[in-house]
């Protein structure tokens, strides 16, 4: 990665900014992509293979819209337009690229879906909304 953020021109450096963060120690690693998020205008989830992605709930909880790869839990957290993007191939650089593109040069696009996502994590993926699931059904049973 690193040498690949070399290679670009300087102009272009000065432009994309590349973060490696270290991975022994998870705290720390956990408040840097938590900084990261905060202050970024999207975030991208290029997984090949994920369970519930948590960086993404992570990331729409702070209302950044999220580019992801259709793949896993992801689909489910993700409504493809409304609360971020999803797209069909992970390894498709271009296609995320573009959907980056069309977000930045987009901010009004790119602020309802990242509204659209907190709004969906608050309403779908908070532990207190499990509970209150579990709670009803416990009701019902007795």
């Amino acid at each position: 990665m690193k040498s690949a953020w070399e290679a670009l021109p300087e102009d272009a450096r000065a432009r994309v900014h590349l973060v490696l963060l270290p991975m022994d120690d998870d705290e720390e690693n956990a408040a840097m992509v938590n900084a990261l998020q905060r202050r970024a205008d999207a975030v991208v989830q290029k997984s090949l293979a994920e369970g519930f992605g948590l960086t993404v709930a992570e990331a729409m909880w702070k209302a950044r819209p999220v580019v992801a790869s259709r793949i896993g839990g992801i689909q489910d957290q993700i409504e493809d337009g409304v609360s971020g993007i999803l797209l069909d191939d992970p390894t498709d650089k271009e296609a995320f690229a573009v959907a980056v593109c069309g977000l930045f040069s987009d901010p009004e696009r790119a602020r309802r879906i990242g509204d659209a996502a907190k709004e969906r994590v608050t309403n779908d993926f908070l532990g207190s909304r499990h509970l209150a699931q579990y709670v009803e059904i416990c009701a019902e049973l007795i």
